[in-house]
């Protein structure tokens, strides 16, 4: 007998494959359930895993080895102590105090990480894994898996360009569990015919402009000049005088849903300025988006809103705010349509996931926020603004990490992408804005295929 076939055989008495009706995480029903955690309990088993994962890996480059929670990490744990390579820590979900990091352990940029799974099915998991990972600075080039369910998992991440290595297919299982009469013929006709027929997992399907249960006027009346213009582009104006700003909303009004400003970087800032780009946004129908990012106690926030030198309260359709100071420093904003900042684009962000999952809630809670900024998909609630797109870079020296369109609206199901750089700094700010709203357009349209 075969070391793999030993192992498999050995692996089953434990009960690390199941056979009856299981309802799996992608929503199919399965004839068959796979569970390698059992595994944990058996050092020696679990050392054997260990060594013949390392021999399919070991002309692979990798610095590093991570076991994708949580059943992967025992295994991780061993490969890391056979082969003397460091190993770090993927959390599944941020513990929300300490560190709050989402990796932990000795890492640094740019260095090669083997991801380690037990079960492939959809691969949808471990797509989300490498982000989370990649997110640290680390590259991930090569995964290990122990058991693939045949169902497309493999080929999706190697369409994106990793390199997969796994130890069993379903199918030699199920052969193997035959030929040594762990299962009758029954059985096997069974699950060969649903891994020759998959079923399609269902499919929840994003909520489109149209079907949105947005409450406040604001975001209706973005909507609505949205599906009118067939635009989802927000331009991000980070220019520093008026001159700029006026002809920058003159050239990009006609394809934009709303100019997004810093007023406070603008030199000669005046309410003539105010005057002319609500002129502006009238004739050519897009909302003015001042991006102050409030973020301090009410009060203080209060004052800022409606005092001092730019009285944002006056004129502006919407602002962005942090959710930091909590729910009730959000009601400040009368008349506005609110955009709760609860995740950054930067390299390196500090809203990490926990943080993330308590800034939405403190959204939703709040009537006067109409929407959120970031990276990932948000409630149904609320609509959703992602920064950092551009089609023609992946960042700057600054922290700054850039998405496409075609990217943040399938993948984030993202209402509504903003652009500085990549149209402000063009040659032609008309042609890029036409070029993004043609894009992101087409973007939002393709997500629901």
């Amino acid at each position: 007998m075969q070391p793999r076939e030993d192992f498999l055989l050995k692996a089953y008495e434990l009960g690390i494959i199941k056979f009856g009706n299981f309802i799996l995480k992608s929503g199919i029903e399965s004839p068959f359930y796979v569970d390698l955690r059992p595994l944990a309990s058996s050092p020696q088993l679990l050392k054997t895993l260990a060594n013949q994962l390392l021999d399919l890996v070991e002309k692979s480059p990798f610095e590093l080895i991570c076991g994708v929670p949580y059943a992967a990490l025992p295994m991780g744990t061993t490969m890391s102590l056979a082969s003397g390579t460091p190993l770090i820590i993927k959390r599944k979900e941020n513990k929300g105090y300490g560190t709050k990091r989402m990796v932990e352990g000795i890492y640094h940029d740019g260095q090669n990480c083997l991801l380690v799974e037990d079960v492939i099915t959809s691969g949808q998991s471990l797509l989300e894994t490498i982000e989370e990972v990649e997110r640290e600075g680390l590259k991930v080039t090569d995964i290990v898996v122990v058991l693939d369910r045949e169902q497309g998992g493999i080929q999706k991440l190697k369409e994106k360009g990793y390199s997969v290595h796994t130890l069993f297919t379903i199918n030699e299982v199920i052969d193997l569990l035959h030929r040594f009469h762990r299962l009758d013929d029954s059985e096997v006709g069974r699950i060969k015919n649903f891994l020759e027929n998959p079923p399609a997992p269902p499919v929840k399907k994003r909520v489109g402009l149209d079907k949105k249960q947005i409450s406040h006027p604001v975001g209706k009346k973005l909507i609505e000049i949205a599906l009118k213009k067939n635009s989802n582009l927000i331009a991000s104006a980070d220019v520093i005088s008026s001159a700029e700003l006026i002809k920058l909303a003159k050239d990009v009004g006609e394809h934009i849903v709303a100019l997004k400003l810093h007023t406070d970087i603008i030199r000669d800032f005046s309410f003539e300025l105010i005057e002319e780009l609500k002129q502006i946004s009238k004739e050519k129908e897009f909302l003015l988006f001042e991006d102050r990012k409030f973020g301090d106690i009410g009060n203080t926030q209060d004052l800022q809103f409606k005092e001092g030198m730019y009285r944002i309260a006056s004129w502006a359709d919407m602002i962005t705010s942090h959710v930091i100071a909590g729910e009730e420093s959000l009601k400040v904003f009368d008349n506005v349509g609110v955009v709760a900042i609860v995740e950054m684009s930067t390299k390196g962000t500090l809203t990490d996931d926990y943080y993330v999952g308590k800034a939405l809630n403190a959204a939703k809670n709040s009537p006067n926020v109409m929407g959120a900024v970031a990276q990932r998909k948000v409630s149904d609630d609320l609509l959703l603004f992602t920064p950092g797109v551009n089609m023609s870079s992946s960042g700057d020296s600054k922290g700054q990490q850039y998405n496409t369109p075609e990217k943040v609206c399938s993948e984030y199901h993202t209402d509504f992408i903003i652009v500085g750089r990549g149209i402000y700094k063009a040659a032609d700010a008309a042609l890029a804005a036409k070029t993004y709203k043609e894009s992101g357009w087409a973007a939002y349209l393709n997500s629901f295929e």
